[in-house]
């Protein structure tokens, strides 16, 4: 399979690439100017079948073309693409512009859906962004050494609730809760900007839930937590992070699990379904 990546930022697309080149697969490299990390092009000389063209958010037309020149079938979005970047000085060009015509409301699904339609209708298939990724998808269960307590586990029933209607929304994905108590909600900022607002608001002992929408799109948008989810978590004096297995791409692995251990962190998979 000749496979295309689009690049946002942070690790998740190195991952990707490395994973994709161990199964054998070339790689066609779109790394959106605006938020791929320059050391993508160094991760990518590394082997002779990645190739990468940095190209602006805005110029969808011209990195499908790349795409369809380079004979790709199949595509895979990684990395984030900050959602504040709708309100940047980002200038579309023409295919971008007739794309946002077709839509109703500017949220991740409305915008990423319509691209993935875009690829299709030109013979490009978006697929699964962690479909070379299953070893690193969260586990069921208790997954540290320290369980979270009985008030804890009241927080999280009670955040399950909200988080999962707010996702629904297409919000955000995360909400802090203390107390049986709403803290934060996420929006644009990013899960870690609201791990602290919730530290500043309401001080130690914050549940931290980070939820899958109900009808999860694995092609785009799949919640991501990291070693820097827990720095933030102890920074904020939070205690517990839920998240959903099978749906949120832990992109540390058990290294995400040894930082919590060592911060007192506790962290469990809900089961779905």
């Amino acid at each position: 399979m000749h496979l295309g990546l689009i690049a946002g930022n942070g690790r998740f697309p190195f991952l990707v690439l490395d994973a994709a080149r161990a199964a054998g697969h070339q790689v066609t490299i779109i790394a959106l100017k605006e938020e791929a990390f320059p050391e993508l092009e160094l991760e990518a000389a590394k082997a002779p079948s990645s190739a990468v063209h940095r190209v602006s958010l805005g110029k969808l037309g011209t990195w499908v073309g790349l795409l369809e020149k380079a004979g790709v079938t199949h595509a895979l979005m990684a990395g984030q693409v900050k959602h504040t970047k709708l309100f940047s000085d980002i200038v579309p060009d023409m295919t971008a512009l007739s794309l946002l015509t077709r839509i109703r409301s500017n949220n991740t699904d409305a915008i990423i859906g319509a691209v993935g339609d875009f690829l299709r209708e030109r013979g490009i298939e978006l697929i699964d962004s962690t479909a070379f990724l299953t070893p690193l998808m969260a586990g069921e269960g208790l997954l540290t050494r320290r369980a979270p307590s009985d008030e804890e586990r009241a927080d999280l029933e009670f955040g399950y609730r909200i988080a999962d209607v707010i996702a629904g929304l297409d919000i955000g994905q995360t909400i802090a809760v203390k107390s049986v108590a709403v803290v934060a909600v996420e929006a644009m900022e990013g899960t870690d900007q609201v791990i602290a607002r919730a530290g500043q608001l309401a001080g130690p002992g914050v549940s931290i839930v980070k939820v899958a929408k109900p009808n999860q799109d694995m092609r785009f948008d799949v919640p991501v937590v990291g070693v820097a989810t827990i720095r933030a978590m102890h920074a904020a004096g939070a205690r517990v992070l839920s998240v959903d297995a099978g749906k949120t791409l832990m992109i540390d692995g058990d290294a995400i699990i040894a930082a919590a251990d060592a911060a007192g962190i506790a962290i469990v998979g809900r089961r779905l379904g």
